[in-house]
Order: C-alpha cells, then sequence, then structure tokens
C-alpha cells in the first residue's frame, strides 16, 4: 500500500481508503452531491447556438443529397434555409407549450420537453417534404393534360381542313 500512494499521489487521486474504516464517506452523500450539481444542468431549453446547429442541419437535409431529399426532392438552398428556421421555430414553440412556459423542474423533465422538440421538428420537417413533393407533382399532371389537348388541337384542325 506503501507503494501505491505516491502513484496516487502522481496521479492526482487518493486511494481508496479500507473497507469499514471511518474515512469512508457513506453512499448517499455522494447521491445528495451530485444531485446538487444536477440543478445547474439545463437540458431545455436549448442555447441559440444548439437552435441554429439543428437549422443548419435541416438546411443540409432539405437542400443536400439525404434520404428525404432523394425521396421527396432537394430543395434550393435560399428556400431551404427559410424552411428549416420555420419548422425549427413551430417545433421550438410547440415544445415550449408543452413545457407549460417554465423551465422544467428537474432533468428528466427536461429531457421528455427536448425529446418532444426533436419529434417535433422531425414531424414537421417531413410534412415539409411531402407537401412540397405534392405541390411540385401536381401541376405536372395538369401541364400535361394541357400538352396533349394542345398536342391533339393542331392534329384535329388539320382533320377539319381535309
Amino acid at each position: 500500500m506503501a507503494e501505491d500512494a505516491p502513484n496516487a499521489a502522481a496521479e492526482g487521486t487518493q486511494p481508496a481508503p479500507p473497507e469499514g474504516s471511518a474515512d469512508a464517506a457513506p453512499p448517499a452523500s455522494g447521491a445528495k452531491a451530485a444531485e446538487a450539481l444536477l440543478p445547474s444542468l439545463s437540458i431545455w431549453p436549448p442555447s441559440q447556438r444548439t437552435r441554429d446547429a439543428v437549422v443548419r442541419r435541416l438546411v443540409q437535409t432539405l437542400a443536400a443529397p439525404s434520404v428525404l431529399s432523394q425521396r421527396y426532392g432537394a430543395v434550393p438552398e435560399p428556400e431551404a434555409e427559410r424552411a428549416a428556421a420555420a419548422v425549427e421555430a413551430e417545433a421550438f414553440a410547440a415544445a415550449s407549450e408543452s413545457a407549460a412556459g417554465a423551465s422544467p423542474a428537474s432533468v428528466e423533465e427536461g429531457i421528455e420537453v427536448l425529446q418532444a422538440y426533436s419529434k417535433e421538428v422531425s414531424r414537421r420537417l417531413l410534412e415539409l417534404a411531402k407537401s412540397r413533393s405534392a405541390a411540385a407533382a401536381a401541376p405536372a399532371p395538369e401541364a400535361s393534360a394541357q400538352e396533349s389537348e394542345e398536342s391533339s388541337a393542331p392534329a384535329e384542325a388539320a382533320a377539319s381542313k381535309e
């Protein structure tokens, strides 16, 4: 044990006291110390830096090649930036409402609100991609119907001249 002490001092740690000694701290005091530190840890609301990172990631998902953009089509970057900012702001507002406007009382409650925020961002992003894809696909059949009518009109006019 004498050999362990210099190593412990060199590492900046104390050797563990032998079991049953008076120096051994009860396990409950360690838990209380951890609880005292937890209130300083704030899960919700996320910092502005975190929210900005979410927006950047959404823009990347919409504009760059991704599973979402491959399935529903890529969004031009300026439009993606506006849409991503709106999606994030709406999701943040919805999650904040679910938190009852006040900061969650515990870390667990903060995690629940953060999970709700994440799900809301995902849901709104998917809705945006689907609606944009549906809007882009809807005019295409109408345009092709108009084109076929227009292309058949000269043929009909030629047939009527004969």
